[in-house]
């Protein structure tokens, strides 16, 4: 009996000790240790790298008791440039270690998001293929050599979009990346794809069944998309499923690029965004385009260091790369902006002028106008029955949940060779909505916007003959079957559409200004195309990303702010390489101060409700590329004017030095925060008065400029001196905008104006926002 129980003992006390394990693996969770800069530079060797991997285990030795079970609670050590590493710990090692005098913060780690052709002609490049004389692509030799790094879900490398057949010189030496998959499918490099790295270990701690296998292959698409729309080659006839057809390319067609690969199925862990930070610095990249953030703003100003894009985007901007990042697509409500730090470019998305429109004809023959990239037609010459989701409801299911069309909510009987009529929203994907229906039997699907979407539709390649309509045309429909017992419809095969006049808009998902963080720095900063773009996709999944959905295509459509941003990195590619002497800072002041207003009508640009749009929807407006690359003057910033703004924040010169490698400390005077010398002006409470400092950077022809402005409402605007004369190259002058609030129009919220700085041939243009207290 007793030689029967020693092994029950002995495996129940090993049981017991997993359990135990377990139980405390469940109270750890990522931290983010930062300590700030390293005093080497970029040409480290290999043995300082090792000495400041070991003094992580040094530090937290001293919290966790011994290096060894430091090494082992290390995920990462940050030793390129970023100082610091992060762990697995539990919240009271973490607290513990916050308190050491080398620590400027701890960050706990959390999930940020993913921000999910013709915007290159829309935006003046070329005009039907044709490159233009004057087009910044031919300024920029299609930014010939410039390195692209995109940190996303990485790349499907055999798109045509990277293949290096028309590249016949030899990758820059200054590039020390390399492509690191060993995996039998793994990334091979090329002299176009230079680079291919992933980074995983956050995510595996924290939702390892995200991750499918260690490799920088793209199985999601957005990663790829958004890396051929930086940088990918001219490839012709690219379509999706015959819509858009025509040539793809990048916005820096020539570069080289590089993937790293820090999100995993949509997700992607802070500890791995910022290893993939320091990689793409050290590896040389020249821009680093980011389109994915944080799901909400941060709190407020002093939890600016405690988000990873904020802290790798700092490291990158002190080592001279642009870094581009989407805004968020949270709008239309306002404070919805995300990755506002002054470091980055945060960009915004508008249409095109190219729709992909169908016609809905109803059976008392109206007809309304949708959208869609559906690849399957209903008889032209049938009108077919139409029932609301929410009427075809399986029984026991909830009307209000199946009006929204979820997977499994849809009765057989009540939809078989029916037109079902879904509403937007509800978390489904809208191709989803388009799954429940076929599976359900129906022929096809109307969705629906509700009030809140008003006329924003977007075209999606749908798995049967479906459209999209306005809100306004969704009423139209609801009268007609709430007036016919028998209501009838037929949905007409889309096409593609060029020239759509009232283009750009600003597209409703976009996120919104003002910056609840930073309310003195307007955000976004500018926006770009970023509806409907077609661009390279993995051949991992379909374009629809539904796993039912077996269709494959090399290029897929897609919209977001994840879609505008690479948009700008490109274009920031071709500066770098027709500028190269430019800072980033320099770079997107030409981009902002040339941006456009209007839309191709010649009216302000509209929001997506069609009312007029603002400086928080579109920042400085929608880029121009090539007035880009000959601003005139720029609002130029160096690494002391954003560690001074971090003193105006509120940081203490204990970590500016930390942060600068001992190189700076905060001034004995530190000049107020709305003095950042940045492209736009922003006084978020204004009492009575107020008066800000900017200085403008000659990099043009000597010339003097006069200023002209139109206060925003209610607001007496003045700026000393007006005129600036500019004689040389590189010369500065500081100029001062006075601001008074005018007493019996206080109360009116924001209100908007414009600067304007003019040669006669250059404008220098810049918005003014104010909010009036008092």
């Amino acid at each position: 009996m007793a030689s029967c129980r020693r092994p029950f003992l002995a495996v129940a006390a090993l049981l017991c000790l997993a359990a135990e394990w377990q139980l405390a693996q469940a109270f750890k969770k990522s931290y983010i240790v930062y300590l700030g800069s390293h005093a080497y530079g970029r040409d480290a060797s290999i043995e300082e790298h090792a000495r400041a991997t070991q003094s992580h285990h040094e530090l937290l030795g001293t919290v966790l008791g011994s290096k060894q079970m430091a090494k082992d609670a290390i995920l990462y050590s940050y030793t390129k440039n970023i100082n610091g590493f992060a762990a697995h710990l539990e919240e009271e090692a973490a607290n513990q270690i916050s308190r050491h005098p080398d620590v400027v913060t701890v960050l706990e780690s959390t999930m940020l998001k993913l921000h999910t052709t013709r915007s290159w002609d829309f935006m003046d490049m070329e005009r039907d293929g044709q490159i233009l004389p004057d087009s910044i692509w031919t300024r920029a030799r299609f930014g010939q050599d410039v390195i692209v790094a995109n940190l996303d879900s990485g790349v499907w490398p055999e798109s045509n979009s990277f293949t290096d057949e028309d590249v016949f010189s030899e990758v820059p030496k200054r590039w020390r990346g390399s492509c690191q998959d060993i995996a039998k499918y793994g990334v091979p490099c090329n002299k176009k794809l230079i680079g291919a790295k992933f980074f995983n270990k956050d995510m595996l701690v924290n939702n390892p069944g995200a991750v499918d296998t260690n490799w920088t292959r793209d199985t999601e698409g957005h990663g790829t998309h958004t890396l051929s729309t930086a940088g990918g080659r001219f490839v012709p006839s690219a379509s999706l499923f015959g819509y858009a057809n025509g040539t793809a390319k990048g916005g820096a067609p020539r570069a080289r690029v590089a993937a790293y690969k820090v999100c995993w199925s949509g997700e992607c862990a802070a500890a791995d965004v910022l290893a993939g930070f320091e990689a793409a610095i050290h590896d040389g990249a020249d821009v680093i385009s980011v389109s994915f953030g944080q799901d909400a703003p941060l709190a407020d100003a002093d939890s600016l260091l405690q988000e990873p894009v904020t802290l790798g985007s700092l490291h990158a901007a002190m080592s001279g790369i642009s870094v581009v990042c989407s805004a968020g697509n949270a709008g239309p409500l306002e404070d919805t902006v995300v990755n506002s730090a002054p470091w980055v470019t945060t960009v915004a998305a508008s249409t095109v002028d190219r729709d992909f429109p169908n016609v809905v004809t109803l059976g008392n023959s109206f007809h309304m106008t949708g959208m869609s990239l559906e690849t399957s037609t209903l008889h032209s010459s049938e009108l077919y029955p139409m029932i609301k989701a929410s009427d075809a409801a399986l029984a026991g299911c909830d009307p209000v949940i199946a009006s929204t069309c979820p997977l499994g909510t849809l009765d057989p009987a009540k939809v078989k060779d029916k037109i079902v009529v879904c509403v937007r929203g509800g978390d489904i994907p809208r191709v989803t909505k388009g799954m429940t229906v076929l599976n359900a039997g129906g022929s096809g699907m109307i969705l629906a916007n509700g009030e809140m979407d008003g006329d924003d539709i977007v075209a999606d390649p749908h798995v049967l003959p479906a459209t999209m309509i306005t809100y306004k045309e969704a009423v139209s429909l609801y009268e007609y079957m709430g007036s016919s017992k028998n209501p009838v419809a037929n949905i007409s095969p889309s096409k593609t559409e060029v020239g759509v006049k009232n283009s750009p808009s600003v597209a409703a998902f976009s996120s919104r200004g003002p910056s609840g963080t930073l309310p003195y720095v307007l955000k976004p900063d500018i926006a770009a195309p970023g509806v409907d773009i077609l661009a390279a996709f993995t051949e991992y999944v379909s374009p629809t990303e539904v796993p039912d959905d077996q269709r494959r295509s090399e290029y897929a459509i897609m919209s977001g702010t994840s879609m505008a941003c690479p948009h700008v990195s490109g274009v920031i590619g071709l500066l770098k390489a027709a500028r190269p002497g430019w800072s980033p800072a320099a770079m997107r002041s030409a981009i902002m101060t040339t941006a456009r207003t209007q839309d191709n009508t010649g009216a302000p640009m509209r929001d997506h409700d069609g009312t007029e749009a603002t400086a928080f929807a579109f920042g400085a407006g929608n880029v121009h590329p090539n007035r880009a690359v000959d601003p005139g003057l720029v609002y130029d910033l160096s690494n002391d004017d954003y560690f001074t703004f971090l003193c105006a924040m509120g940081f203490s010169t204990e970590d500016l030095a930390k942060l600068s490698a001992g190189k700076f400390a905060c001034p004995a005077k530190v000049p107020p925060v709305q003095d950042l010398n940045y492209p736009s002006i922003v006084v978020p409470a204004l009492r009575h008065s107020a008066t800000v400092t900017r200085r403008l950077k000659n990099v043009g022809r000597p010339a003097t400029y006069r200023a002209t402005w139109r206060a925003p409402t209610g607001i007496n605007m003045t700026v000393e001196p007006a005129a600036l004369e500019f004689k040389n190259a590189g010369e500065q002058k500081e100029f001062k905008v006075t601001l008074k609030s005018d007493k019996d129009k206080i109360g009116k919220g924001y209100v908007f104006g414009r600067l304007d700085w003019s040669d006669g041939t250059h404008h220098v243009r810049s918005p003014v926002v104010v909010n009036a207290l008092d």
